[in-house]
């Protein structure tokens, strides 16, 4: 069912593991470095566009929160170019994890590889009877 192709797994491994570090070191300025300029950027709040927004969104974040991330799905939408579907476990010191699925388009640029989309869906596990 799964379709992860080794050479996009790489690509997303490499900006997601440094964006993950800076997400567990709580470094908003570092996170916000692994996007693209203008990014369109959506956690679990009203999305924001540009790295001054992504790392104000991080900066808000409690100390001691970290992620960890399980690559679902990989796609080569065209050249230049790696979506990626994840699962993604944030740990809380004081709540308990929260676990989301992401959409994440990368962009090659002139750095090398950035997040140009990053969209955070909630999937509630167990249907609730309205």
């Amino acid at each position: 069912m799964h379709h992860i192709t080794t050479d996009d797994e790489t690509i997303l491994r490499g900006v997601l593991d440094g964006w993950k570090a800076a997400v567990d070191k709580h470094q908003p300025d570092q996170a916000a470095a692994h996007f693209t300029a203008d990014a369109i950027f959506q956690g679990l709040h009203p999305y924001s566009v540009g790295r001054p927004g992504i790392a104000a969104y991080y900066a808000s974040q409690p100390l001691g929160l970290t992620a960890d991330y399980r690559i679902l799905e990989t796609r080569h939408p065209a050249e230049g170019l790696v979506l990626g579907y994840l699962s993604v476990d944030f740990s809380f010191t004081d709540r308990p994890t929260l676990t989301v699925h992401l959409s994440i388009l990368l962009q090659r640029t002139d750095h090398g590889w950035a997040i140009a989309h990053y969209q955070v869906s909630h999937l509630n596990p167990t249907p609730t009877a309205d």
